[in-house]
């Protein structure tokens, strides 16, 4: 439902997707308008896709990069289905990217793209500015290319560096569009680019200041909107993408355990940020590990656990297939170890930057033998911090690994977060046994069915772990079928505990 407010429209809530070519800026450029949304009090959720390639051949359908921001005046949970207004920055990110926009969608091309080598690397036959292909959608063909470069008239800047200016022009017509305060965005600028040089800041800031006042002078639109703030519970927010939340989660945990973190892993999209960002937290006691491979990351992780400390791994997709035998080893000999796998398409390789659910079963059977472990979820970016905690919790008091599913969007996607009370949070029980008296490496406490969990070294504490069947008391190794199968249950009753538990 929209109201009329002379030539203010006042919407609910805003799809925006901005696309263009890898190297063209388009996830700066929706950072850059995240930020203003949230300033401006909106609920807010994004999300970044871009392709797996390092760069693509430019104005290729392979190369195009997109970013989607869904901001409202209410409680919104997705970055939405269907744009309101995509801006298109060349002809292949207006062919990937047009059936996607709703009917009576409005459309900014950027016509200084549209010249016959990108029209035809697009697929398209003939220029669909000049056809009614378009006719579905509010469409205003502007040469932002060459209004940039007029803009950026007196810069001694190269023309290729002028070009690249041209996302910031769409910035800011943007923020005319959707009447933003744009003192905020000149200032984050100068800040942000300063440091590569006054020259190129100013470049940027005065292409931003072109492509505002030309929305508030070119009068080719019908006119500005307003999405007004959203109501939150009072608070400090900031807004968080799902791996830093799980990243932060994580530190909480170990704050909360009064424990180590040791998270090791191997580069992978989309989990690679997770290692990036506990990598700054060493000052909170945590350690970070970059492993030769996947095998070699899970291993060193039931090492950081048998040694102690509260381990993690993490990967996504043929990552978490190489780490299947080291998750069934960390079932076996049942230490305390979190393993996040953040989907992505398949199978094998698959789609590397783009996501999907589709590794549910994977987790809860892709290992050999009858090998059953925990399994939580997230259900949204920021969910990740409470969901982390809970799965330290789990994995220390039950003495088992955990799964811990994310995806690509949740991985990378933004939405804001409330910062907690950290005072507030219960403390998690992450002790072990140091009294040998009476001591059975394997000696199961009722409730949870977890044997006790000792570190190397307690004097009186020696006992075996390793991948053969163990004795159910002793932790010996053990060939009785009657022993195998009464681990077999306990094993499977454990995690059934740990669904009573969470239920």
């Amino acid at each position: 439902m929209a109201t009329q407010q002379a030539s203010k429209t006042v919407v609910e809530r805003v799809v925006v997707r901005f696309a263009g070519d890898s190297g063209d800026g388009m996830q700066l450029t929706g950072t850059e308008f995240t930020k203003a949304a949230a300033l401006a009090g909106n609920d807010i959720a994004t999300f970044p896709d871009f392709p797996a390639e390092i760069r693509a051949p430019a104005g290729t359908l392979a190369g195009v990069s997109g970013f989607q921001l869904h901001f409202s005046s209410s409680e919104i949970h997705t970055p939405g289905d269907s744009p309101n207004v995509l801006v298109a920055m060349n002809p292949a990110a207006l062919k990937r990217n047009i059936k996607d926009v709703v009917p009576g969608g409005i459309v900014v091309i950027n016509t200084g793209s549209f010249i016959s080598s990108n029209l035809k690397k697009a697929g398209y036959e003939h220029n669909p500015i000049e056809t009614d292909e378009l006719g579905d959608y509010r469409v205003h063909a502007i040469d932002i290319t060459k209004l940039t470069n007029a803009a950026l008239e007196d810069s001694s800047l190269s023309p290729k560096q002028k070009s690249r200016c041209k996302n910031f022009f769409a910035l800011g017509l943007m923020y005319w569009m959707y009447s933003r305060d744009i003192a905020p965005a000149l200032e984050n600028i100068k800040v942000k680019f300063s440091r590569k040089g006054e020259e190129l800041a100013n470049a940027n800031i005065a292409a931003f200041k072109a492509g505002y006042h030309y929305g508030e002078t070119a009068e080719v639109f019908q006119g500005t909107y307003e999405v007004k703030p959203a109501e939150f519970e009072p608070g400090v927010y900031r807004n968080i993408t799902g791996n830093e939340a799980l990243g932060l989660g994580l530190v909480t945990a170990g704050r909360l355990a009064d424990t180590a973190i040791f998270y090791s892993g191997y580069p992978i999209t989309p989990a690679s940020s997770l290692l990036h960002f506990l990598s700054n937290y060493k000052h909170y006691g945590v350690t970070t590990f970059q492993a030769e491979d996947e095998i070699a990351a899970v291993c060193a992780a039931i090492g950081g656990a048998y040694g102690g400390s509260i381990a993690v791994t993490a990967s996504s997709g043929p990552g978490i297939s190489l780490k299947g035998e080291g998750l069934a080893l960390a079932v076996m000999v049942e230490l305390p170890l979190v393993c996040v796998s953040v989907q992505r398409g398949g199978p094998s390789t698959g789609l590397p930057t783009k996501t999907e659910q589709a590794d549910l079963f994977q987790s809860l059977y892709g290992r050999n033998g009858e090998c059953p472990m925990p399994i939580i979820a997230a259900k949204t970016p920021a969910d990740n911090f409470e969901v982390a905690i809970e799965a330290v919790r789990i994995a220390v008091k039950y003495v088992t690994p955990v799964m811990l599913l994310t995806d690509g969007y949740l991985a990378n996607g933004a939405e804001p977060w409330k910062l907690p009370d950290v005072d507030s949070l219960p403390a998690i029980d992450a002790s072990k046994r140091t009294d040998a008296k009476d001591n059975l490496p394997y000696q199961r406490h009722e409730e949870t069915l977890a044997r006790d969990w000792v570190v190397p070294g307690t004097p009186g504490m020696e006992h075996r772990i390793g991948g053969l069947e163990k004795d159910y008391l002793t932790g010996n190794v053990s060939y009785d079928p009657e022993n195998h199968e009464r681990m077999t249950h306990v094993r499977a009753a454990k995690v059934d505990k740990v669904a009573q538990d969470c239920g």
